[in-house]
């Protein structure tokens, strides 16, 4: 059986170097702050056919957000560059990196359809089932 499709969401602002081995492992969303673009603009003048669903994408976000408030605002967008209507097989695994899961990050998960969630050392990691195909 083959892995399920993940993503990876940074928004450990200060993750810099470590980007590029994360990268290797499967798409990465990144907030966008001066370390973190450093390290991401390297990558896309190494690979610059890598495409978002294999690549890294930055992202901004409002000063003064948490990272529960930048995570969550980021959602509806990881989902529709990686889901079902962009993914082929779209992503059923969620790696956080710089934020623990909440009762509130779970509610809008489960929005998504995320049902099991686990701490990780760097943040957590949601899953969902595969979901249901939107031609049906």
């Amino acid at each position: 059986m083959t892995e399920p499709h993940r993503v990876f969401v940074v928004v450990d602002r200060a993750y810099g170097e470590r980007l590029a081995q994360l990268a290797k492992i499967g798409p990465v969303w990144i907030v966008d702050t001066p370390v973190n673009r450093t390290v991401a603009q390297e990558i896309w003048d190494t690979h610059p056919n890598r495409s978002y669903l294999g690549g890294v994408t930055t992202f901004k976000f409002p000063d003064g957000s948490s990272s529960e408030e930048i995570l969550i605002n980021e959602l509806d967008k990881i989902d529709l560059h990686h889901g079902i209507y962009s993914a082929n097989p779209p992503f059923r695994v969620l790696d956080v990196i710089g934020a623990s899961v909440t009762a509130r990050l779970k509610a809008e998960l489960r929005e998504f359809g995320f049902d099991n969630f686990q701490e990780t050392p760097q943040g957590f990691r949601a899953t969902r089932p595969i979901p249901d195909d939107p031609a049906l």
